[in-house]
């Protein structure tokens, strides 16, 4: 049963986010610290009952967590997390799916216009003070997004999001989803995930939006990208292991594909000796998708939440994973 209010613990382990400081803020009474390293939690987590992370957890951490009742995450996605030891040892997990879903979904479209735009080209070339004449060539000019078709894999909060989005931009939508009972939602159409093969051939765009799981991880190979137009480009703002990365960049070398826009990688940071760096019709932003000022507000919502969900004994959380 987890402590009451006035003797709960929470560590907020976060390299970057500000989480205890804007939870001070609401002045609940709770006791609190940050940790910003592994090592650091690592060495405080005994005197948690409550650890609020993502990227900074490790299993090794369980031995030490004599306290722990909750680990309420800061993404949306918990592959890092082991759910059957946590839940050997009664320890509950939820994510933090939504939280950031209007930025990814903002971000997702907004690299699809960079990529239809040559936004970074038109960077490239304003650091080499070079203003590029108009385009003869229909293979190097920029176009427009109406009536191209957008396929997005994984049509979640997110995925339903940039399809909208791209309604906007009057694109055409088909949506693939693990469980197509879901629906639609703002897609044209929804389809398994199994059709992902037969419906590549049809999209100008391929953006993928679904959580790393044994089904999606490497969705994106050798065999898919071979299925894709050599004009289409493809966006991931899902996970780094939804893609198979050395695939990904013999077919943007061999001119397979038209470009891809990245914003994760299998291991991040992205290692500088890796090839992708140097891929000219590759875009990369360093998995700042989901970046938001109201992001520790949106995590601490659910937080305190689920806390409260706690107190009362209810048997589901919001977002319950364990």
């Amino acid at each position: 049963m987890i402590p009451p209010k006035d003797e709960l613990t929470i560590c907020f382990a976060h390299p970057a986010y500000n989480l205890q400081a804007f939870f001070e803020r609401r002045e609940t009474g709770i006791a609190s610290f940050q940790v910003r390293t592994g090592d650091a939690l690592a060495a405080r987590i005994s005197e948690a009952d409550v650890v609020v992370v993502s990227g900074l957890w490790r299993e090794a951490f369980l031995e030490n967590a004599r306290r722990l009742q909750f680990i309420q995450s800061v993404a949306a996605g918990t592959d890092m997390f082991d759910r059957d030891s946590l839940s050997a040892r009664g320890i509950r997990l939820a994510s933090a799916r939504g939280v950031n879903s209007r930025a990814v979904s903002d971000h997702a479209m907004g690299l699809i216009l960079a990529l239809v735009r040559k936004l970074p080209e038109a960077r490239d070339n304003q650091s080499r003070h070079v203003w590029r004449g108009m385009g003869k060539d229909l293979s190097e000019r920029e176009d427009d997004l109406g009536d191209k078709t957008l396929l997005v894999v994984g049509l979640g909060a997110i995925g339903n999001r940039i399809a909208k989005l791209a309604k906007a931009f009057d694109m055409r939508v088909i949506g693939v989803r693990r469980d197509v009972s879901g629906g639609k939602g703002d897609a044209d159409s929804v389809h398994a995930l199994g059709e992902l093969d037969a419906l590549l051939p049809q999209a100008d765009f391929v953006v993928l939006a679904c959580p790393l799981t044994e089904a999606t991880a490497n969705i994106i190979n050798e065999r898919t990208l071979a299925a894709m137009k050599e004009t289409a480009f493809l966006v991931n703002v899902a996970r780094g292991g939804c893609v198979h990365e050395q695939a990904l960049a013999a077919a943007l070398k061999d001119g397979r594909i038209a470009g891809a826009a990245v914003d994760v990688a299998v291991d991040e940071p992205l290692a500088g000796i890796s090839p992708l760096w140097d891929l000219p019709n590759l875009f990369i932003t360093p998995h700042t998708g989901g970046e938001t000022h109201r992001y520790e507000d949106n995590v601490l919502d659910i937080l305190q939440e689920n806390l409260k969900r706690l107190w009362a004994g209810e048997e589901t959380l919001y977002n319950q994973v364990v």
